[in-house]
């Protein structure tokens, strides 16, 4: 009897779960039921091509379509700055996301979703395609995971007065908001729950998070119920009549400084022209390319003010968080070339114009010249180290800080030093977002993870996607985190988890490096950032 028993409970809960094919109203998408238990829906279309007149205008409505659409392929990505035509896999009309779920998943599962923001300065989309399955798997198969595009770059952070008159600024995050929107509206169909969505991001995709939630000066939105920010990312946040320089020389570099109308010019420019136009060039003043010119743009609606002042004003959403890096965030985007402490201020000036003489003098005494390495100029070390600092480090410490004076709900951070030997000969330390290897698990990124993670960093990977899955679910990462892991206490401007392979445990903000994020703090707003 017991037999028959489960043998109808499994039938009853196949004949729940939902069905590979989803009918979304203006739509239909086929996903595929894995054999891992996983089930996928992969390039869904979650707004209309932005071609044509859409091109630097907010994202629109995805357009009906009433054939059955089979989601087994990645939608194409957007185009990267400086990339060319053609790029390999990349398209203008790029506004797609993938959605996992478990197989046996109901409608009436409310599971709670990941929606992830990948990385690339906003220039580029550099965590493309990344598989949620062993994520899911490491939840229990308790959770959903979305992913998706925006425009970046030219096509995303294109910022003119142009633009404001007859387009839209921010559109980047305007297509992350959309997507949003779309899991708000049909998530419940995949087993999901709209009322329990966990930003998480890395790089360009955390510092989208900062933007979410000080988005409107702060203002209430159910688009999201808690977020992890990994290597949150605090470039220079120029106005938009900071930024129409880069307007001016795009137009001029395509022939539309012909016409009257500029802006339509650029609208109807074939997709080849206008690519192999957009590239970085100089901040006005500077001799040297940013490491990523375009950006979040001061547009007065969605982005009131630069990001230091909103949260030291206590203007964000308050949800749970957990904010963190990596020990060497600035390696891999200083030049291995660094000889001199001009070339160390020159280098920092490209990515952060606003900075004095004295502000130059004190990074120089802050971050005297360190470890050297082969084949690397005698100041590529503190160079990077003070450029991972400025623009990651010690904005994730301020952030947490002014979250944990405004917020009511719990504040987390963290400190990521998995060391891998290979990293560690080349100068690297332990760079920026190498935890999304242990995060997503290995084979589900699609960069190649340090061979250490393979063998002797392999146990670091159930560590972190256990308390990374337990936020997920909970909203907190201690409640369903790995057995016999160390408890994460709640930031209290001291105390983060420190992940080492077999020694993750609470450490302390060191004094010196508090001493130094102090007074990076002190000049952010002069930074613009």
């Amino acid at each position: 009897m017991r037999r028959i028993l489960v043998t109808l409970a499994a039938s009853l809960e196949l004949a729940l779960a939902v069905d590979p094919l989803v009918d979304l109203g203006h739509t239909q998408y086929q996903g595929i039921a894995l054999s891992n238990g996983v089930s996928q829906w992969l390039g869904m279309r979650f707004a209309a091509p932005p071609t044509g007149d859409l091109r630097f205008s907010a994202p629109a409505d995805p357009p009906p379509n009433d054939t059955v659409q089979i989601a087994n392929t990645h939608g194409p990505l957007c185009f990267s700055t400086g990339a060319g035509f053609p790029q390999s896999g990349h398209a203008e009309d790029c506004l797609f996301l993938d959605v996992y779920a478990p197989s046996h998943a109901t409608t009436d599962s409310k599971l709670p979703v990941m929606f992830f923001i990948q990385g690339g300065g906003l220039n580029d989309l550099s965590n493309a395609d990344y598989n949620g399955s062993q994520l899911i798997e490491a939840a229990d198969f308790q959770m959903i995971v979305v992913t998706h595009n925006y425009r970046v770059g030219t096509f995303g952070f294109l910022a003119s007065a142009e633009i404001q008159a007859n387009g839209s600024i921010n559109n980047g995050f305007l297509d992350q908001r959309k997507a949003l929107q779309w899991v708000q509206d049909n998530i419940e169909q995949f087993g999901g729950n709209p009322k329990h969505v966990v930003l998480s991001g890395d790089s360009a995709g955390a510092q989208s998070i900062t933007v979410h939630l000080t988005a409107f000066g702060g203002s209430h939105t159910d688009l999201f119920h808690g977020v992890i920010a990994e290597s949150q990312s605090f470039p220079p946040i120029f106005n938009v009549s900071g930024m129409q320089f880069a307007y001016d020389a795009l137009v001029e570099r395509t022939g539309c400084d012909n016409g009257s109308d500029t802006l339509a010019c650029l609208r109807v420019l074939d997709i080849a022209t206008l690519q192999n136009a957009s590239i970085a060039i100089p901040y006005p003043g500077r001799n040297g390319t940013p490491n990523f010119l375009y950006g979040a743009i001061v547009d007065g609606d969605l982005i009131p003010d630069i990001p230091y002042n909103l949260f030291a004003q206590g203007q964000f959403v308050d949800v749970p968080s957990v904010f963190g890096d990596d020990t060497n965030e600035g390696t891999v985007f200083t030049p291995n070339n660094l000889n001199s402490t001009e070339d160390m201020n020159n280098f920092l000036l490209d990515n952060f114009p606003f900075l004095t003489e004295d502000d130059l003098s004190t990074i120089d005494a802050n971050y005297p010249v360190a470890d050297q390495f082969p084949d690397h100029g005698e100041f590529y070390f503190n160079a990077a180290s003070a450029y991972g600092e400025t623009r990651y480090i010690c904005p994730g410490i301020f952030v947490s800080d002014s979250l944990l004076q405004y917020n009511t709900q719990p504040v987390w951070n963290y400190h990521y030093n998995v060391t891998d030997p290979t990293e560690l000969e080349e100068g690297l330390g332990v760079p920026h977002t190498i935890e999304i290897n242990a995060i997503w698990g290995l084979n589900s990124t699609t960069g190649t993870p340090p061979a250490s993670y393979f063998t002797t960093n392999a146990n670091i990977i159930p560590v972190i996607q256990g308390y990374w899955t337990s936020f997920i679910r909970t909203l907190d990462p201690n409640t369903l985190r790995a057995d016999g892991t160390p408890r994460w206490t709640k930031y209290d401007s001291v105390h983060r988890i420190l992940f080492e392979t077999n020694n993750t445990r609470m450490e302390d903000i060191p004094r010196t490096q508090r001493q130094r994020c102090n007074f990076l703090a002190r000049i952010a707003p002069s930074q613009q950032q």
